[in-house]
């Protein structure tokens, strides 16, 4: 790996950095969802600051070097963290910054977790699974939900797995 992440809380001076960044990650997931932008030529970006407002969310910033690298947003829901959103500008991606970052976070909180990915994002799939065995063995599971307020999209593929138990092997 060539490019070292650091990862830093989102603060409301990072707001407008990274609802720019939140256009280049709904673009990359409009491939699998078939979201247009809105008539401002613009992907709806309010999830940023319901994160940077929200007690039960937490949200940081990826840099590389002084670069805007990406983001990562986590939601609270009774036991379990939501992984709710995770990005990596392009330049960047298959350098394991991605990887370095995912397994820093998700290291950092122990206990359940769950994060959802489209079905025909393989590569997603692959990084995200891969992910969850080097964290929990094969103690995680896969499966389909509904997407809310889309009841014409596909489900979305929910993954849960445990992190830091007595269970999990770091290979």
């Amino acid at each position: 790996m060539t490019a070292h992440p650091r990862i830093e809380p989102l603060t409301a001076s990072d707001q407008f950095l990274v609802e720019n960044l939140w256009q280049c990650y709904q673009h990359d997931l409009s491939e699998f969802r078939g979201a247009l932008p809105g008539p401002d030529g613009r992907y709806m970006n309010s999830r940023v600051a319901t994160y940077l407002a929200s007690r039960d969310r937490s949200a940081f910033l990826i840099k590389v070097d002084e670069a805007p690298a990406g983001f990562v947003m986590i939601r609270e829901d009774d036991d379990t963290r939501v992984l709710g959103e995770f990005f990596v500008v392009r330049p960047l991606r298959r350098q394991g910054v991605g990887r370095t970052v995912a397994t820093d976070v998700l290291n950092s909180h122990p206990g359940r977790w769950e994060l959802a990915f489209q079905e025909a994002n393989q590569q997603a799939g692959r990084f995200w699974t891969d992910i969850a065995t080097r964290l929990a063995g094969n103690t995680w599971t896969v499966a389909p939900r509904p997407v809310p307020e889309r009841p014409d999209s596909p489900p979305d593929l929910w993954l849960t797995f445990e992190v830091g138990r007595a269970t999990a092997s770091s290979s």
